[in-house]
């Protein structure tokens, strides 16, 4: 100790003294008779260059080698160099594994002493930084310094390339290989490769299933961290962000922005092999799937694969037998929410929506779009392969997996595959024996409306002999 303060005094004798070198020996000893700075929030000492205080003369001698750029102390493994000995003995832990500093509720181990205290804030709930502007509060400091960026429109990280700036360092750290095309994380599953660790790590989720994120209130678990986030502005109910056209508030700001695209239009996600453009990414991550043939959802029953994950979820309703879509009028309960829309038609007379030129009406708005069509002849939906045009999308659908090979709709007891619904609900009759269709004249059944149809030819034909 000795040696230490000999060293501090001769290399800064302008600014210390005897007395206050004695004063800085008793400051974690018995003997504080005076008044402790280390204890208070006074700052005594400052540096000349950038005016930073510290309570500790200690700290400023630390700090005053930033600026003398000296890093006295180098790790003998990787050679890199620091400006203060902590710092060293933190970073050796990254080629030791040493991990000191053990969470007392979960036992969850860390190299970094502050990493320990913002993760006891998990268990805590304490959020000890408060935004100044909205009072929204933070577990760790440097969340609240991004939150703030938000207010003030700061954005400090910007691209060499390009010259687009970011609020965060990460986001600039991903955008960056736009411009190399670089992808150095490959996935050991699929070899599918990408630009950042942060986006494998997440890829990874969908092969393992693994859902690490779970929010403390609901327990509802999530694969990426930014979801949770998304997700506990529902309990806090917080929705800063607000639309200025029709004044709609999000939770949080990509969903303001995906929001306001209906108002502008803008579709900037652009497919490279067809061109069609979408308002969403994941719109445009699901339909390049069409091209590609990728199906990265597995159902771990039955081994059958789909190109999103929403399909698979509600695909395992067969296998589970849920029904969570019920209907208010019968109580007839759906798998899926789509077929409770088709089916509530059935209960409700109520038809709002009437053709101009033949007076028809409808229980959708699109359905009434849907059947201008006829009396216009417009035709505004063109596959991109052959050129033939429809006119509706769903009809388009449908045609392009002619040429994609696509079969998306599985029979659940042989696996048949059909690239139309309504094969496969004719082919389940197969299986079930159904026969919905009866003919009034003898009362015959068929599993098929056109097997009718071709049935009543024969009543007509007789009719005509006699």
């Amino acid at each position: 100790m000795f040696f230490l303060s000999e060293y501090i005094v001769n290399v800064y004798p302008l600014c210390f003294d005897q007395g206050t070198q004695s004063e800085q020996l008793h400051v974690h000893s018995a003997e504080c008779r005076y008044s402790c700075d280390v204890h208070s929030d006074e700052r005594p000492y400052s540096c000349e260059l950038c005016n930073k205080a510290f309570s500790q003369q200690s700290s400023l001698i630390t700090h005053q080698c930033i600026h003398r750029d000296e890093r006295p102390y180098t790790c003998d493994v990787c050679s890199r160099a620091f400006s203060c000995q902590s710092h060293l003995i933190r970073h050796q832990r990254i080629h030791t594994g040493e991990r000191p500093y053990v969470c007392d509720v979960c036992n969850k181990a860390f190299s970094d002493k502050g990493i320990l205290t913002n993760h006891k804030r998990i268990h805590s709930g304490e959020r000890p930084y408060v935004c100044d502007v909205c009072d929204k509060a933070f577990s760790r400091k440097s969340n609240l310094i991004t939150h703030q960026r938000i207010h003030t429109g700061e954005r400090p990280y910007t691209c060499d390339v390009c010259n687009k700036a970011f609020s965060h360092k990460s986001s600039l750290t991903s955008h960056k290989p736009l411009h190399t095309g670089e992808r150095p994380y490959v996935c050991d599953v699929c070899n599918k490769a990408f630009s950042c660790q942060s986006l494998l790590i997440t890829h990874q989720h969908l092969h393992t299933g693994e859902r690490p994120y779970v929010c403390d209130v609901c327990n509802k678990v999530f694969s990426q961290q930014s979801s949770l986030i998304t997700h506990q502005c529902i309990h806090r109910d917080e929705r800063p962000y607000t639309c200025d056209v029709c004044s709609r508030a999000f939770s949080c700001q990509s969903h303001l922005i995906r929001h306001q695209r209906i108002h502008t239009g803008e579709r900037p996600y652009v497919c490279d092999v067809c061109n069609k453009a979408f308002s969403l990414k994941n719109g445009l991550i699901t339909h390049t799937r069409m091209h590609s043939g990728e199906r990265p959802y597995t159902c771990d029953v039955c081994s059958r694969a789909f190109s999103q994950q929403s399909h698979l979820i509600t695909h395992q309703r067969i296998h589970s037998g849920e029904r969570p879509y019920v209907c208010d009028v019968c109580d007839k309960a759906f798998s899926s929410r789509s077929s409770l829309i088709s089916h509530q038609p059935i209960h409700g007379s109520e038809r709002p929506y009437t053709c101009d030129v033949c007076n028809k009406t409808f229980n959708h708005k699109s359905s009434l779009t849907n059947h201008k069509h006829i009396h216009t002849g417009e035709r505004p939906y063109v596959c991109d392969v052959c050129k033939k045009a429809f006119s509706r999308q769903s009809l388009l659908i449908t045609h392009q997996r002619l040429h994609t090979g696509e079969r998306p709709y599985f029979c659940d007891v042989c696996n048949k595959a059909f690239n139309v619904k309504f094969s496969l609900i004719n082919h389940t009759r197969v299986h079930s024996g159904e026969r919905p269709y009866n003919c009034e004249v003898c009362h015959k059944a068929f599993s098929q409306k056109i097997h009718l149809k071709r049935h009543k030819c024969m009543h007509s034909t007789e009719c005509a002999d006699n």
